[in-house]
Formats: C-alpha cells, structure tokens, sequence
C-alpha cells in the first residue's frame, strides 16, 4: 500500500503534502459506507454515500491511489463488521468499477457494460429478460459524447457499477425474470439520482482540494473536467 501511494503521489514531498489530506479521505470514506442511501430490492443490502463518494476519489487521487484506497476501505470493513457473506463480497466488486470508468474516462472503460450485457443474456433467466440489459449501452455513448463532462461520466459510471453488479446478483441469487423486468422502471430514477450524487461529490471534493490548496495527483484534470480551467 505504501508503494502504491508513493507513485500516485508523485513526490516525496507532494506524499508528504497529502498523506494527511489522504488519510482523512479514507476517513470519511469508511464512515459513509455505514451511511444508507437506499435499499436494493429484493436483498437486506443498501446502496451507501461510499457509491456516491468513491468515484470522485478515484478520479481526484488518480486511478491507481484511488482504486487503492477504494479496495482499502471495504476491505477494512468487511474485517470490522465481521461480515464475508455472498452479497458483501459481490457489493466489493462494482464500486471498483465505477471508480475506473469515472477516474479512467477512455473508451476502453465503457466497454465493461459491453460484456456485462453478454454475461447477462448468456444466463437462462437474463435471457427472458434481456431488456434489462440495454441499461448498459449508457457508459459508451456518456463516452462518446461527453468524455470531459463530469455528469455524463458520472452518469456512465454509476450505470458501469450497475452492469457489475446486476451480473454478479444474477449468476449469485435465483431471481426470476419477472423480477428483473420488474426493475426497469426503478433502474432509471434510482441511476439518476445516484449519478447527481457522484457528481456532488466530484464537486464538493475538488472545491476541498482547492481551497487546501493540496496538489493531489487529478486536481488539474478536476479543473479541466468541471470546465474551471482558464
């Protein structure tokens, strides 16, 4: 971890500058992990602000420190709420896909939706409802046509951590396709808001960032991405 943080840090003296700013970002990460946000039909998970928050920390620190820290704090609280069931351990994997599409912003990254629709209409129930799976052509058009645009990325990578996590649920638990065609509906506003919420953070966070006058390694692409550049 210390490694990791060297070279997304840059310096020694930026990783000097920023361990301190770092450390309460992961701070804050853990506490809004406990925070719901809203439930996730049909399971006793919610979604938490960590869904919110995790992609602008990717994007700010840099992929590697973000993906880094982002992994760190689940980790760390599987091990403090002593729980290793099915959907804690799938709720790790989504998240970290979210912060790659946002922090990442190429057109490789929209792909994951790509094969996540594959995955899905492979399976014997997501093929009774493989509508549900175009949600996931999101993330390449926000791609194509909004790559410098923080809410389209936004947009793109709450619906990336959605395509993760809707396969990972479906080879997981037996849900029924009425089930899933069920959802499409609560998909598009639950997604919506989700997406103003990441970028909130983004914004919130880079207006941190800038007020601490702290050189983290994304502040200048922030700038670039939220138009603030001279």
């Amino acid at each position: 971890m210390t490694s990791i943080l060297k070279r997304g840090f840059g310096s020694k003296a930026a990783a000097k500058q920023n361990i301190l700013a770092f450390v309460i970002c992961v701070a804050l990460g853990f506490v809004a992990l406990q925070i719901p946000f809203t439930h996730i039909i049909g399971t006793t998970r919610s979604f938490t602000l960590f869904d919110l928050l995790a992609p602008a920390m990717g994007a700010l620190w840099g992929m590697t420190v973000g993906l880094a820290s982002v992994l760190f704090i689940n980790l760390f609280n599987l091990v403090m709420t002593g729980d290793y069931s099915t959907g804690a351990l799938i709720r790790l994997v989504p998240v970290l896909f979210g912060v790659y599409y946002f922090a990442r912003r190429s057109r490789a990254s929209a792909w994951v939706g790509i094969v996540c629709m594959v995955l899905f209409i492979a399976h014997p129930v997501g093929r009774q409802a493989w509508m549900y799976s175009l949600y996931w052509l999101i993330p390449l058009f926000t791609q194509l046509l909004g790559r410098k645009n923080a809410a389209l990325s936004a947009l793109g990578a709450t619906f990336t951590q959605h395509a993760v996590g809707g396969v990972a649920f479906l080879y997981a638990y037996s849900f029924t396709p009425a089930y899933w065609k069920a959802l499409i509906p609560v998909v598009a506003g639950e997604r919506l808001v989700l997406a103003i919420g990441i970028t909130v953070s983004y914004v919130v966070l880079q207006s941190v960032v800038s007020a601490l006058k702290l050189r983290v390694p994304g502040f200048q692409k922030a700038r670039s991405f939220l138009g603030m550049n001279s």
